[in-house]
């Protein structure tokens, strides 16, 4: 199968199971932010990084490939997407990021003290990071323009996670 369909040369695309909306529709919009968001962080992950911070990136990336699938899931077809079986994003992966947030915090002493300039250190990680938070705070923005009570704890996710990569930027900072 072709990557390229020519399915959307009228400016309407697919979503999961066949359904079809404009390409300019709220959740396309989100599901563009999230896969933003997602390139950001590769390469993040693909640069020089202590493996400890790549670990965490590759975590959160594997969990906006779940985000993505549910948001690119018509409100009508979730119940499908749970029977296929498919990578969704749940409570757990919220909790996720609140653990980390808090090994952020406590462990590795990364507290808000106010708002750093992205790229100040030096730290080609730390601005990347920032680049990426900016990103998600986007894509959480653009999800509550979707019409979509199963996108709740996608917005969770979207909301802890800008918290999450802002820790992540100071711990990049750290680690140069």
């Amino acid at each position: 199968m072709s990557i390229s369909t020519r399915r959307g040369d009228e400016g309407m695309t697919d979503l999961m199971f066949g359904r079809r909306v404009p390409k300019t529709h709220p959740r396309m919009a989100t599901l563009g932010a999230v896969d933003e968001l997602n390139a950001a962080l590769g390469v993040v992950r693909a640069g020089e990084v202590p493996d400890e911070l790549r670990e965490w990136v590759d975590g959160v990336q594997s969990r906006l490939v779940g985000l993505m699938g549910v948001i690119a899931t018509h409100e009508e077809d979730h119940g499908k997407y749970q029977e296929k079986g498919y990578q969704g994003i749940t409570g757990e992966d919220v909790s996720w990021l609140d653990e980390l947030v808090q090994e952020l915090e406590q462990e590795r002493g990364n507290r808000f003290r106010g708002w750093s300039r992205p790229g100040k250190a030096g730290a080609l990680s730390g601005a990347q990071l920032d680049v990426a938070r900016t990103i998600g705070r986007r894509a959480e923005l653009c999800s509550w323009s979707v019409e979509d009570e199963a996108l709740t704890v996608a917005r969770q996710f979207l909301n802890r996670l800008s918290d999450v990569l802002w820790l992540l930027a100071r711990e990049g900072e750290k680690q140069g």
